[in-house]
């Protein structure tokens, strides 16, 4: 019965060493640290097209990887950061840039929040005054407000 018992711990401690033989710290894709720099740098400039809010380098999507593939690919091509974003955006459109500039093509992206709330301040800001006079001209006849002295009591 203890042979037993010490056979099954050797084996699993066995097992654990093995394992901790094995295991390595995970190694760039690239070899090359300034091209896998330049990747990360781009990775995170980047938006993820299926996920649409997060970067390249937050997304586990599989296009998102692709698109780190292809710019790992054009940086190791000794390619600079803007001739890749702009090769991306002529592909993607600026909709790809995680913080896309200002043009007249993304001026309601812009521009957009701040025209809505203004347009809800100012319809707001009519209610009330409409409310405000709706209040004013429709004073309380003496039946209404005896009916309102009757029920306060």
């Amino acid at each position: 019965m203890i042979k037993k018992y010490i056979l099954g711990l050797a084996s699993i401690m066995l097992l654990v060493a093995t394992l901790q033989l094995s295991a390595q710290e995970a190694q760039p894709l690239q070899a090359d640290a300034a091209v896998e720099a330049q990747v990360q740098r781009l990775s995170n400039e980047l938006r993820c097209l299926v996920c649409q809010n997060q970067t390249l380098a937050d997304s586990h999507a599989d296009l998102a990887q692709d698109l780190q593939q292809e710019i790992r690919e054009m940086a190791a091509k000794g390619m600079s950061d803007q001739a890749i974003i702009d090769y991306l955006v002529a592909r993607y459109g600026d909709f790809v840039r995680y913080k896309p500039p200002l043009n007249k093509t993304t001026s309601l992206l812009w521009l957009g929040p701040f025209a809505l709330l203004l347009a809800g301040g100012i319809g707001l800001l009519l209610m009330l005054r409409r409310r405000q006079v709706m209040q004013a001209e429709a004073p309380l006849t003496a039946a209404e407000a005896k009916q309102v002295r009757e029920l306060l009591k």
